[in-house]
């Protein structure tokens, strides 16, 4: 079966994540988020894989290659525009990009599926494909539930009795909102949708393609389903969807390493003694780490491939990626440190490069102490615990 991963869009809504990587190539928990949407297509019979790509785009092809890791195929359809001699990224929209692969190889020529690229789900794709058959539609978005309290971060649904879809709703108030089912950027689709898009012109399947098919009086439903869905859509969803993962609020999501101990795992090849650390789970600590004795770690916390933390320093409830030094009395705590970046949860963002505590060499970032505290003792009180209010860190001027 075919399928499609919508993967060309700029990341907008993820800087400054997104000035080094492409959205899809988010990790959680250490592995590219659009990774796990391909094993989810291999795993549903979906082999043969189409991915746009535009901003970026080389960092996906060159990950995921002819996807035979994947035990699929996987080719790629690049969106820009040739400005004297150099192709400059140029995004057709989601069905844009869907139109630009039809009229280049005539691809879809059965049911197909089209996904984000920046989301997990443990959805039955088999099942909802059966309910698209089921109806004999031309396109079908599968929906879910949230609280009513949530229905304004998203796109929300609207449908008759017959599931069939009369209305949308963009992020309405709570008091507006005439369902609580909504978009979750899974559609299935049949060829004659491609009667529906025009040639050559940018057009995106939620707001210009959805309203034309209601308008139209299409047969188009949504079929609404249960499943775990994780949405990497803007910067604070990585950490949130992190720290889920760590609190056991998502069900089977692999965890990487070996737990050493109840709620703290260890990948390969690192050097920690958990005896002689303030470790409190969840935490994981990724392969190749050193974590020198008498380190602090207070989870939900990852440490990510090929850290170092020296012995007087703290981390808590905080991500950290791949190749960073802590140095003694560093003092990390509700952050997410990403690429070159530090990202505050409460929306503060810092340069690496312009902090006083942070050196870069050979492309490997080390962290000095920073100037909050004066050793990682303070912070803790008789039982162990965080003070309500730490000192916060000074801000680079």
């Amino acid at each position: 079966m075919k399928g499609m991963i919508l993967a060309a869009g700029k990341g907008t809504r993820i800087k400054p994540i997104s000035y080094a990587i492409p959205k899809p190539m988010v990790p959680i928990l250490g592995k590219p988020v659009m990774e796990s949407m391909i094993q989810l297509f291999a795993k549903h019979g979906i082999d043969k894989i189409v991915v746009n790509t535009s901003h970026l785009a080389e960092i996906i092809e060159n990950y995921f290659g002819d996807g035979h890791h994947f035990n699929v195929q996987l080719s790629y359809s690049y969106e820009a525009k040739e400005i004297n001699g150099e192709f400059i990224s140029q995004a057709l929209g989601s069905a844009g990009g869907m139109r630009k692969i039809q009229d280049f190889s005539g691809f879809f020529d059965e049911t197909f599926v089209v996904v984000c690229g920046d989301a997990w789900i443990d959805l039955d794709l088999k099942e909802a494909i059966e309910h698209h058959k089921k109806h004999g539609g031309l396109a079908t978005i599968i929906t879910r539930e949230v609280e009513t309290s949530e229905v304004s971060k998203y796109g929300v649904i609207v449908t008759d009795k017959y599931c069939q879809v009369t209305s949308f709703q963009e992020k309405p108030a709570e008091e507006e909102a005439l369902s609580n089912k909504i978009n979750t950027g899974i559609y299935i689709f049949e060829p004659a949708i491609f009667d529906f898009i025009p040639k050559d012109v940018e057009f995106d399947i939620g707001s210009d393609l959805f309203p034309l098919l209601v308008e139209r009086q299409a047969n188009f439903y949504a079929v609404n389903m249960d499943f775990q869905w994780l949405d990497v859509g803007k910067v604070k969803d990585v950490w949130e969807v992190t720290s889920d993962i760590l609190n056991g609020k998502v069900k089977g999501y692999p965890i990487p390493g070996t737990q050493v101990s109840p709620g703290v795992w260890v990948g390969i090849n690192s050097r920690v003694d958990i005896s002689k650390c303030k470790i409190t789970p969840p935490v994981i600590i990724c392969s190749g780490c050193e974590i020198q004795d008498g380190a602090t770690i207070i989870g939900p916390a990852v440490i990510g491939a090929n850290c170092k933390v020296e012995s007087k320093s703290l981390v808590s409830n905080t991500l950290i990626c791949d190749y960073i030094h802590l140095a003694d009395d560093a003092y990390i705590v509700n952050k997410t440190m990403f690429g070159d970046y530090l990202l505050g949860h409460d929306g503060y963002t810092q340069v690496l490069a312009d902090c006083q505590y942070v050196h870069i060499l050979k492309n490997r970032n080390v962290s000095r102490p920073l100037l909050g505290k004066s050793s990682v003792g303070s912070f803790y009180k008789d039982d162990l615990s965080l003070p309500t209010a730490p000192t916060p860190l000074h801000q680079v001027k």
